[in-house]
Parts: C-alpha cells; structure tokens; sequence
C-alpha cells in the first residue's frame, strides 16, 4: 500500500475580475448619479402678497444679488461689481444663442435697490427683456 501524504492544494482568489467589478460598480454610480445645483449664496428673499411658483427653464439665466452687493451669474461670482463687467458677462452668455433666454434677477431683501436697477439697466441693453424677480410668499 502505497500512501503519499497529501499536499496541501493553495487556494489562490483571482482578484482581477474582483477589481473590474467594482470598478464598474464605480463608473456606473458616478455616471447615474443627479448633482443638485443648490446655490452656495445665502440669500433672504423680499416677501411678496402673491408670489407664484415659476418652473425653472433649462436655459434661464440667473443674477443674484446678495446683501453686500456682490453679483453672481449663474452662481459664479463677478470679478467686479460693476456695470460694464455685468454687461460683458451677460453679453458672453448670450453669444451665439438663436432666442434669448428668460432672466431672472434673484436679490437679497437687505440689497440696495440701485443694485437691482444696474442688473436690469444692464440685462435690458443685452437685449433680455424677459425678467422675472423670484421672491417668498409672504406668510398670513
């Protein structure tokens, strides 16, 4: 009788198909996953008696204004605050765009108003003439 002792067989794990796996797993949740654009700006918004809800077009363009004065468009934020850069900002977003979109001019409560007239001056010579001024419904 001819008995070996038994080798001891390694289990070997193939990690490679494992990596491409989560791999996969990886590029499929960053591709499948929805960014909220929320505004980093704190903004207190004027009251209004009847403020509607208005549905966001994918087009509008946006202008905050926060309480210091400081103009964002489109939540990036100016270099200066003043007219002719406002201007040549709304100028390069509209460049080459068949129909101008809707505007909406989004102020803090506590911004001068002289604010709010430079951003309409300057929108009305861009040729946006759609604006919209969103606001919170006033509580009873």
């Amino acid at each position: 009788m001819n008995l070996r002792p038994h080798k001891a067989r390694s289990v070997d794990i193939n990690m490679t198909p494992l990596i491409d796996v989560v791999f996969l797993m990886l590029i499929f949740f960053m591709v499948s996953t929805t960014f909220d654009r929320s505004s980093r700006i704190q903004l207190e918004l004027p009251e209004a008696g009847q403020a509607r809800q208005e549905q966001k077009e994918e087009r509008q363009i946006s202008i905050v204004i926060d309480a210091e004065g400081n103009f964002y468009l489109d939540d990036e934020q100016l270099v200066n605050n003043g007219f002719a850069t406002l201007k040549r900002a709304l100028e390069k977003r509209v460049q080459g765009l068949q129909s101008l979109p809707p505007l909406a001019i989004v102020a803090d409560a506590r911004t001068s108003h002289q604010r709010v007239m430079t951003a309409m001056d300057a929108a009305s010579q861009v040729g946006l003439v759609n604006m919209s001024f969103p606001a919170r419904q006033r509580e009873p």
